[in-house]
């Protein structure tokens, strides 16, 4: 009598420890499991002052709503490429609908599952939230950091017709490991959960 009921104990146990397992492993594989899914286009570290300026042009001349990036915008400060280019980054990647390539930039952006808004300048995370008109804004005037010099490079770093649709979410793996320990726990509860029923 003891037996059964402390089979049934672990067996309920187990059942709720898998049940929490698929969960998590279906939050990870779907998007992540913070924000529902959300995710936001910003720069990557290691990109370059004339990739990024040549990007951020590009992003707010094909749909980006730079506005809040100009000098008296909620986004203008810090005054720097990177607080500017990913905020046109993500304007651009929202708009667009996070489709896939859209968040590349001729390698200069990535994804992020964290939001990146701070202060009153609020990074929109969907498509609904992006808003504004399709109308395209030029880069902000005074927008380049005093600290860099002005970039050089003539010729744009992007190719085809499509810049910021070249390689999808080219450096987005971030999420590899969390959803391979997830998928292992699940095969791990689900094998003891079988051995319980079994013996």
């Amino acid at each position: 009598m003891a037996t059964t009921k402390l089979k049934i104990s672990l067996l309920f146990s187990l059942t709720i420890a898998t049940c929490i397992m698929v969960n998590v492993s279906a939050q990870v594989v779907v998007g992540g499991g913070s924000g529902g899914g959300a995710s936001w286009c910003v720069t990557r570290s290691d990109a370059s002052f004339q990739a990024l300026q040549t990007a951020l042009d590009y992003a707010c001349s094909a749909g980006a709503d730079c506005s809040v990036l100009q000098p008296n915008g909620l986004c203008f400060l810090p005054n720097t490429i990177q607080a500017h280019a990913s905020y046109a980054f993500n304007s651009f990647y929202q708009r667009k609908g996070r489709a896939p390539g859209s968040c590349d930039f001729s390698g200069t952006a990535t994804i992020a599952q964290s939001d990146p808004s701070y202060g009153s300048c609020v990074y929109p995370s969907s498509a609904i939230t992006a808003g504004g008109g399709t109308t395209p804004i030029t880069t902000p005037p005074g927008m380049s950091n005093p600290n860099m010099a002005p970039p050089t490079m003539a010729a744009p770093l992007f190719g085809g017709d499509n810049p910021g649709m070249n390689t999808p979410f080219s450096d987005n793996n971030s999420r590899a490991p969390s959803k391979a320990i997830a998928t292992w726990l699940l095969v791990f509860f689900s094998f003891l959960l079988i051995m319980t029923l079994i013996s």
